[in-house]
């Protein structure tokens, strides 16, 4: 009798242990870059209403962090706004309009960076992602994904996005490109292969901002 008590409690404590680790499988994580430089930085407004989009949409227990696409972006500096949550309707509420009036804020007064580093910007939007342990982990984009590199900035390394998809929006055509559409083509073939050598589970573009927002988070 003790013997199938023990056993019984084992199994009920190896279910509990499977349940905790299991609290956040189903969540989303959101890591949004915005990129400020050159004249992509007029288009912010544009930006905070994507946020919006995803304020209105993402759930109680996941996870959004914004922030921006400098000089050099593998920093928790350049984090305009992050937050988890909460499973209380009212204090999730509470964090979702302090969330907005950060990015509005943020939307008002950007000033524009000299360089574009997007791989940086990945590195820290992955290293926040895996902090929070969500089921569900997407990086976005918001730019023209042309990366910009100051002097002394190394960036020519394999990187790491195991199990995150990246969605890059509004990718918006440079002059360059209208020459030579090639030239547009190319760099996204470039940022696809990339991040797909780089463990990403998926990668999506987005360009008609009007129709296919839902398209920014997994249903699964």
């Amino acid at each position: 009798m003790k013997k199938r008590l023990a056993a019984a409690l084992a199994v009920a404590a190896m279910l509990s242990t499977a349940g905790c680790g299991d609290s956040r499988a189903h969540t989303q994580a959101v890591y949004m870059l915005v990129d400020t430089s050159g004249t992509y930085a007029k288009q912010v407004n544009k930006a905070a209403k994507i946020v919006s989009y995803l304020l209105a949409t993402l759930n109680p227990g996941d996870s959004l962090a914004v922030a921006k696409v400098a000089s050099r972006s593998f920093t928790e500096k350049d984090i305009v706004a992050k937050a988890t949550f909460d499973d209380r309707p009212s204090r999730a509420t509470l964090q979702k309009r302090a969330f907005k009036a950060k990015i509005d804020a943020f939307a008002r007064h950007t000033e524009g960076s000299a360089h574009t580093d997007i791989t940086g910007g990945l590195l820290q939007g992955a290293e926040y992602l895996n902090e929070t342990h969500a089921g569900i982990k997407t990086i976005v984009i918001f730019s023209d994904m042309e990366e910009d590199l100051d002097r002394g900035a190394v960036r020519d390394f394999p990187i790491k996005l195991t199990g995150i998809r990246v969605v890059a929006l509004n990718v918006t055509k440079l002059g360059t490109d209208n020459a030579d559409p090639r030239r547009y083509l190319n760099r996204l073939a470039h940022w696809e292969a990339r991040v797909r050598k780089a463990g990403a589970s998926d990668w999506v573009v987005i360009n008609d901002l009007d129709d296919h927002l839902d398209r920014i988070l997994d249903s699964r």
